[in-house]
């Protein structure tokens, strides 16, 4: 099957409808919107409506492509939607240069190019999306009775970890029956050698200021982008920031490198941008000057991965922060997870397992002290009448005596 990119998903700035997605008919779908006023109403946040918009556009693309309408969906349909998610590759989206002309009209885009394998934490995100596309439709009555996207056979009786001892950790139940395993990962931090080959490419004091922020307060990419002039403390040493999943602001402190170089971008901008206190904090080095955004500041921290030969990611810089942290013996495990913003002290803990580098390097030295063990239990008991002295210079090397009363030596 050829699944064609008709649709799309369209942002509408409108605050009750920020998104819409637009069928190959040019008309957004209603179920969809609908099913989006649900969640903002159930307090998710506009950038939750995208992620979950571009999962169901591709659903959509796929029921337009065989022929089935949504609310006839079946688990067949389902089924064979999750085997295409695992073995087709994932098209990459050619630049807008390319989609359109000088002139804004529509030009012949080439192909898609392969962009490999769909992950699971993508197929997993997927399916859990359409199951509760499909619940809410459900108990609506405006879909199908049956879920295409049910839950797994074991679970149908039962909610998942539903008399757990309180005492006992959450068991991973499998929650739908189309969803992937996932292993679980560790974060992956960003070493000092690596992260100082990164620090030396970037160009412009706004970029240092942002990823020693990034570093120091370990913030999320949209928190920190959502600072204002007014919530900079540089005497205190914090910044305020908008916390993504609550939308509360929040102080976190920051390092005092954060600040120099803040200050220096800031003259730098002195006269180009607005004065006001409610402004945001940082813009786009290139006229017109508009207010940074994650996806710009997502592909400036690609371009400095590409000229350093490295490949951390913008959100390694979070977890970075969070080991360096964790590891400070003088630092509670609780103030770590309040700077963080997790909701659970073992979200937090996460960060006391030990670093890929760290541990790589102590079994590596393990080894070499092994290896020096074997070596010098291979090393012949000489008798005491011999200088050690003498066969130091006869084998250079030093030699092992046995233990106890020493005999009294030669002449020789």
């Amino acid at each position: 099957m050829v699944v064609a990119r008709v649709g799309r998903l369209v942002e509408t700035g409108e605050p009750l409808c920020p998104y819409h997605l637009i069928g190959p008919d040019g008309i957004a779908v209603d179920a969809v919107s609908v099913f989006f006023a649900e969640l903002l109403a159930s307090g998710r946040r506009p950038a939750t409506l995208r992620s979950y918009g571009m999962d169901l556009l591709r659903w959509f693309r796929f029921c337009w492509a065989a022929g089935v309408a949504w609310d006839a969906a079946t688990q067949r349909e389902a089924r064979e939607f999750s085997l295409l998610l695992e073995v087709a590759p994932k098209p990459v989206r050619p630049h807008w240069r390319h989609q359109y002309g000088t002139d804004g009209s529509a030009a012949s885009s080439p192909a898609a190019a392969s962009g490999g394998q769909y992950s699971p934490a993508v197929r997993v995100h997927s399916e859990t999306v359409l199951r509760s596309f499909y619940d809410f439709h459900a108990d609506a009555g405006s879909g199908p009775a049956n879920n295409p996207f049910p839950l797994d056979r074991s679970r149908r009786s039962s909610r998942a970890n539903a008399h757990r001892n309180p005492m006992e950790p959450y068991r991973n139940a499998r929650s739908g029956r189309y969803r992937p395993s996932v292993a679980a990962r560790v974060p992956r931090a960003i070493p000092d050698a690596e992260f100082n080959e990164i620090f030396a490419r970037l160009s412009s004091n706004r970029d240092r200021a942002l990823v020693c922020f990034y570093v120091s307060t370990g913030a999320r990419a949209s928190e920190l982008l959502s600072a204002r002039r007014n919530g900079v403390d540089p005497g205190r040493g914090v910044i305020t920031v908008v916390r993504k999943g609550s939308g509360a602001t929040q102080e976190l402190p920051a390092s005092p490198d954060a600040f120099v170089f803040l200050r220096l971008y800031e003259l730098e901008m002195e006269g180009l941008v607005g004065k006001g206190r409610r402004q945001p904090l940082f813009f786009t080095l290139r006229r017109p000057y508009r207010p940074l955004t994650y996806h710009a500041v997502h592909r400036m921290f690609e371009r400095v991965n590409a000229e350093a030969g490295t490949d951390s990611t913008l959100h390694s810089l979070r977890h970075t922060a969070a080991y360096r942290m964790a590891e400070d013996p003088r630092l509670p495990l609780s103030d770590v997870q309040y700077v963080l913003g997790h909701a659970q002290l073992t979200t937090t803990q996460l960060y006391l397992t030990p670093r890929k580098e760290e541990v790589i390097r102590r079994v590596l030295l393990h080894h070499q002290e092994q290896t020096r063990r074997a070596l010098e239990s291979k090393v012949p008991d000489v008798a005491p009448e011999y200088r050690p002295e003498t066969l130091d210079v006869l084998f250079g090397r030093s030699t092992r005596w046995p233990s106890g009363p020493q005999r009294p030596r030669s002449p020789s």
